[in-house]
């Protein structure tokens, strides 16, 4: 299940991105309950603003990953997926069904043309992910994301609302 980002889940933030996988894949460093409220608390603005939004993904109502859409475009119907998941959760499916959920959502509800992932080309599970979720690549860009070790060049794969094939 997809939820909302709730105060309680601080802790589960906190020991996310203590997560030497995670860590390297996201430039976002949280290191007390603080940052994590603050983390949490950030994406109801983001959400009002209507730029970034981030939802919990919980088994039993206990959060083991977060889902979310990034640079979200209304005018240009567009948004850039993210997800991360916590190592006890990893190898099932967990990032797969709820990623293809929210994009189903993003076309379905929100209306958006278009929804693309990036991801380092080193990460080779995202890259899997992507395949799974049916994202294409569409290229490699060169030297675009600035993670813990430096630049890395990134697939960029997306999905249009036209294609087909896409059930969630």
């Amino acid at each position: 299940m997809l939820r909302p980002w709730r105060e309680s889940d601080a802790k589960t933030v906190q020991t996310a991105f203590d997560c030497p996988a995670i860590q390297r894949w996201h430039v976002k460093r949280i290191d007390s309950l603080d940052e994590a409220l603050a983390w949490i608390a950030g994406w109801q603005t983001r959400w009002g603003s209507e730029k970034d939004a981030s939802w919990a993904i919980t088994d039993d109502d206990q959060p083991i990953g977060q889902v979310g859409l990034r640079a979200i475009s209304l005018f240009e119907g567009s948004a850039e997926l993210s997800y991360w998941v916590l190592p006890a959760a990893r190898g099932n499916g967990v990032a797969v069904r709820a990623a293809r959920s929210l994009t189903k959502w993003t076309f379905d509800v929100l209306g958006l043309h278009r929804v693309v992932l990036q991801h380092s080309t080193a990460n080779a599970a995202s890259c899997r992910v992507a395949a799974k979720l049916g994202f294409p690549v569409e290229g490699t860009l060169r030297s675009a994301l600035l993670h813990a070790d430096g630049w890395h060049d990134a697939h960029m794969h997306a999905r249009l609302r036209t294609d087909s094939g896409w059930s969630a």
